[in-house]
């Protein structure tokens, strides 16, 4: 099976809700949240989680998670800064979808704190 490996930059709060799931779904998102962004690099994840999350909420973690790349195709990939700086833009509806299409478990692959 062909999967795509994807980078979530999280805070807390998102990440206790992802462990809950037992480390196999994205929680819901927020009525203001209407796309789902993981990222396709660890750099940018690392960027966001680092430069954004700490700040914002004292903790930040990069996570990575395979999906089956049957099911991404059907996703752009937009550019929203350098080069490095590529999303997936997944309708917050469509979340489910992706959940069910993910391939083993999402894992934190870093950790920053304040």
């Amino acid at each position: 099976m062909d999967v795509v490996v994807l980078f979530r930059p999280t805070g807390p709060k998102e990440l206790e809700l992802v462990k809950e799931s037992g480390w196999r779904r994205w929680p819901p998102r927020l009525p203001d949240q209407p796309i789902f962004y993981p990222v396709t690099n660890e750099d940018y994840a690392v960027q966001i989680a680092r430069d954004w999350n700490v700040p914002e909420s004292g903790a930040g973690y990069v996570t990575r998670f395979h999906v089956k790349a049957s099911f991404m195709e059907r996703y752009p990939v937009k550019t929203v800064g350098a080069k490095i700086h590529t999303e997936w833009w997944v309708p917050a509806e469509d979340l489910e979808a992706l959940n069910d299409n993910i391939v083993g478990h999402i894992e934190v692959i870093h950790e920053f704190l304040a």
